[in-house]
């Protein structure tokens, strides 16, 4: 994929003709972590005191099932990016709902009112994720999808982060370089936002910064 335009300014452009639509395709960045910390907690919670709908798996299993959620997470992150945000359509219609899902956003990085999923498209998401894992990985449902959420909400605020914040820390400014680089030097690259863990399996992992790890001195032997 490849934007012929690309706007550098903190500006938006209409989507949807339908005033309801369009009110909704916008969102404060803050969104996520106001709706979707409280359900981390409470799921983590029930994981580890269970209910009467829910079986508890104690604490020390219930932390170890959040990790793993959240790298569930950076792996879905990984392939939505890589395998749906980034395909190449070829029919006017293919095109139209590419720009709609991320097309906008390489052609205006800097929107700060889209650069985080709008509820209408991640709370369907989360339901169907949370039936998903309580179908197939019960007991240790909530837990995984407490770990899940809690990456979700770490993504879209360092997604938003690398946009708009300096990103001062050494984390930070790589995280930030790296999502930049895939803006505005190559977007066949650096499909992991808040982790390049999977670039690194998948192989995607940008030339430059290949350099940069591969000239990194050795450590002085005695």
């Amino acid at each position: 994929m490849g934007s012929l335009f690309v706007s550098n300014k903190d500006e938006t452009v209409r989507l949807f003709k339908n005033p309801v639509l369009e009110y909704f395709s916008h969102i404060h960045p803050a969104t996520p972590v106001v709706v979707f910390l409280p359900v981390v907690m409470m799921t983590l919670y029930v994981s580890v005191a269970g209910g009467g709908w829910a079986q508890s798996i104690g604490t020390w299993s219930s932390i170890s099932v959040f990790a793993v959620g959240v790298l569930v997470w950076t792996l879905v992150e990984y392939a939505i990016h890589r395998w749906a945000f980034h395909i190449d359509p070829t029919t006017e219609l293919g095109k139209r709902v590419h720009f709609l899902v991320h097309g906008i956003h390489h052609d205006y990085p800097r929107d700060s009112t889209r650069l985080v999923m709008p509820l209408l498209v991640s709370v369907p998401l989360a339901l169907a994720f949370y039936g998903a894992f309580a179908a197939v990985w019960a007991p240790f449902n909530n837990a995984l999808f407490s770990g899940f959420i809690f990456g979700y909400v770490a993504y879209d605020s360092i997604h938003y982060a690398t946009h708009h914040f300096p990103m001062t820390s050494r984390i930070g400014r790589f995280l930030k370089e790296y999502h930049m680089k895939h803006h505005f030097v190559d977007d066949h690259t650096a499909y992991g936002v808040s982790s390049p863990l999977w670039d690194i399996v998948f192989r995607t992992v940008p030339e430059w910064a290949r350099k940069r790890s591969s000239s990194k001195p050795s450590a002085p032997t005695s």
